[in-house]
């Protein structure tokens, strides 16, 4: 982490980042693995190794004039096995773009202050962990801010520049042994008398994230005050702990926060997160969402700091449900369900300057899109439209800059009319890599459904696209299960580097995915192995009518619910397929209920625990379990797994695997030590593109 690179940026790496000139000297840079090789340049051909040498543009903040953003690139290199993130600026339309940090370590989660002279950030840069450091918006005078033991995992700096919030690991339950018992100090166990013995990655230690508030002083963080001193739940909220769960308010005078305040079995089977508002003088705290029993999270002040927005879901275990835009008045309590008459999500809420109106991003069939609501009338307009993702955006005065992909194209910024719905790209960290590859057509198809229906299907076809050739051909099958299958750029499931190694992909919008209505949505629960089944069937049958589709070399793949697909696919398929790919699936529905953590997930979409005999969703749903038809399985498996996932145990990939093997079906297990429920590492992420591809290439070239 604090090995220090002396080697220059290459130029095509400067071109790439459109960097400007250091104004701190010779800087500490990238790794030599970031850069394009001649050979790789020649080739055309996008890989896994290219990918891993784009940068990763995150992070980004308009300035409180509205004329600058600030915003983060990372690059990995997967010969050191890590990441680099500095800390970027530039005009918001796109020029004198300048590095204002180096890449020796971490710099994450900008933020401006209010007179837009300082970025304050956090950074690992001190090798004391992560910290909160200020610097000046030219690029000079960067300084530590905070020496906090163990470091922080999220901060924000108050309006006024008076106070900050930061969130750090509290211990404050016993559950090893060694704290139990008394000169046992080299004891391993972990004892537990209630549920959530282990969450997402990790075994419950008895700490949690909690929230503190301490004052900003000249260029010194002073002594925090943990405003949830001895709860035994984390605030922003686990597993991702998204610190755009806490805000200040524009006074800064309160801060509102996001948490769920149950424990033990009560945590396990309930989405019931609240929105508390904190406020600084008398130390209060007040549940601002009591009663409202689904996920209430996100809460952004308006400008008069008279009201709060935040998004909310109504139905209590169903962390699917429509995520609606509430606002309550501060003074009266009063509420508004703000998108009452709009049936999609929204996301992102952004106030306007006199306080009517919200600006948030919606999925709108399979894209994301910009939208305006009028607060007082409910009106609701779709402000942008294309065949893209927005997927954060900024606004100050009229000036939008919004984070945008594609299915070619990752996170850029761009900067957005609302009046025309236009907008100009501004950013171009990877406009070296996309001159030296080819990127493959993507086909918006809509497919009819087995029920009639219209459902939209993206078919990404390779690079050089010859309609006189046959091609293997891909259905992928999507995880969640309730996320869409939208314009979005993915570096763990892409499908431009599946069409680069020839491969048609076949990607539908099969029933259980958002942006088509709340109706489309709920379709799935209770139903894994009903309409949604059927609609990947269409999908891969209506494209597998086109001359260019080789029949008799279709593949199947997919991860999570989408492991579960090809699992029950590989028993139903009738001869479609000639190799499968699952990875982290739930193959054994029983035993998924039984070792998983958050139950509120199995309970709302397999309708219940599989001892309820009397329960026709959930008894339907065991049922259907993949492993009650394994004995029809006859064809190639490869399993991929993180021995670290316990949202869907690793045990699930060892009984599929187990299952193949023993009816005599070729198989592959590969089991990453160090990976949970995706795979991240710079070099496991190559480990996983090389077995990906060597078994479709085995098995349908």
């Amino acid at each position: 982490m604090k090995k220090l690179f002396t080697m220059a940026i290459t130029a095509s790496i400067l071109a790439s980042c459109g960097t400007g000139q250091s104004t701190q000297g010779e800087w500490k840079t990238l790794p030599a693995d970031t850069a394009m090789t001649a050979a790789q340049k020649q080739a055309r051909v996008f890989t896994t190794e290219v990918m891993l040498k784009m940068g990763r543009l995150g992070s980004s903040t308009l300035s409180p004039d509205g004329k600058t953003v600030a915003y983060t690139i990372t690059y990995m290199s997967v010969a050191e096995n890590r990441s680099y993130t500095a800390l970027w600026a530039m005009n918001a339309d796109g020029s004198q773009a300048k590095q204002l940090t180096d890449y020796s370590g971490k710099a994450s989660s900008p933020e401006w202050s209010a007179d837009g002279s300082k970025i304050y950030f956090s950074s690992n840069a001190g090798g004391n962990g992560m910290q909160i450091y200020s610097i000046n918006a030219d690029g000079s005078g960067m300084t530590a801010l905070s020496d906090i033991e163990g470091g922080v995992s999220g901060f924000s700096v108050s309006p006024k520049g008076d106070y900050v919030w930061y969130v750090k690991e509290v211990s404050v339950d016993k559950v090893e042994s060694k704290q139990i018992y008394e000169g046992l100090e080299k004891s391993g166990a972990l004892i537990y008398d209630d549920l959530m013995c282990r969450h997402w990655d990790t075994w419950e230690d008895g700490s949690y994230s909690h929230l503190f508030v301490a004052p900003l002083s000249g260029a010194k963080v002073g002594e925090g005050v943990d405003i949830t001193a001895g709860e035994a739940w984390d605030v922003p909220t686990a597993p991702y702990f998204e610190t755009s769960e806490i805000a200040w308010n524009n006074s800064g005078t309160a801060l509102a926060y996001t948490a769920k305040k149950l424990t033990g079995t009560a945590y396990a089977i309930s989405t019931n997160t609240d929105i508390y508002l904190y406020t600084l003088a008398d130390k209060s705290t007040k549940n601002l969402t009591e009663g409202m029993m689904g996920y209430d999270k996100y809460p952004v002040f308006s400008p008069n700091d008279e009201w709060i927005a935040w998004q909310s879901m109504e139905r209590a275990g169903n962390e699917a449900d429509k995520d609606r835009l509430f606002v309550q008045n501060l003074k009266t309590g009063e509420k508004n369900y703000v998108t009452y008459n709009f049936d999609y999500n929204a996301a992102n809420p952004v106030w306007s300057e006199d306080s009517k109106k919200i600006f948030f991003i919606a999925p709108i069939q399979a894209t994301h899109q910009i939208c305006e609501a009028n607060v007082d009338s409910r009106e609701i307009k779709v402000l942008t439209q294309g065949l893209h993702d927005y997927t954060h955006l900024s606004r100050v005065e009229g000036t939008v800059v919004a984070e945008k992909t594609t299915i070619s194209m990752a996170t850029e910024l761009f900067n957005v009319d609302l009046a025309t719905g236009n907008d100009k790209q501004i950013s171009f960290v990877n406009a070296s890599i996309y001159a030296n590859v080819d990127m493959g057509e993507v086909e918006k198809r809509w497919v009819k459904t087995t029920d009639n229906k219209e459902m939209l299907v993206w078919v990404i076809k390779p690079a050089n696209f010859d309609v006189a050739k046959k091609y293997p051909t891909l259905l992928y099958c999507q995880g969640g299960p309730q996320s869409v299958v939208s314009q979005r750029w993915s570096y763990r499931w892409n499908f431009q580097l599946m069409a680069a190694q020839g491969y048609v992909v076949v990607a539908p919008n099969r029933r259980g995915l958002p942006s088509f209505g709340q109706e489309w949505l709920d379709q799935i629960s209770g139903d894994y192995a009903g309409q949604n089944q059927r609609d990947y069937m269409s999908a891969i049958d209506d494209v597998s009518k086109e001359p260019y589709v080789d029949k008799d070399k279709l593949g199947c793949v997919g991860a999570s619910y989408g492991g579960y697909s090809t699992y029950y696919i590989a028993g139903h398929h009738q001869k479609r397929f000639k190799a499968f790919i699952a990875h982290c699936g739930m193959f054994d529905l029983t035993s998924f209920y039984g070792s998983t953590e958050e139950l509120w997930f199995p309970n709302n979409d397999l309708g219940g625990a599989y001892w309820e005999k009397n329960n026709k969703t959930a008894q339907n749903s065991f049922a259907n379990s993949p492993h009650n038809a394994v004995q029809n399985w006859d064809t190639p498996i490869l399993i991929i797994v993180g021995l670290k996932d316990y949202r869907i145990p690793y045990t699930q990939s060892l009984e599929a695997f187990t299952a193949a093997r023993l009816r005599g079906i070729p198989a592959r297990l590969v089991a990453f030590q160090d990976e949970a429920h995706q795979v991240f590492g710079a070099q496991n992420s190559l480990v996983w593109n090389k077995e990906f591809f060597a078994w479709l290439d085995k098995y349908l070239k």
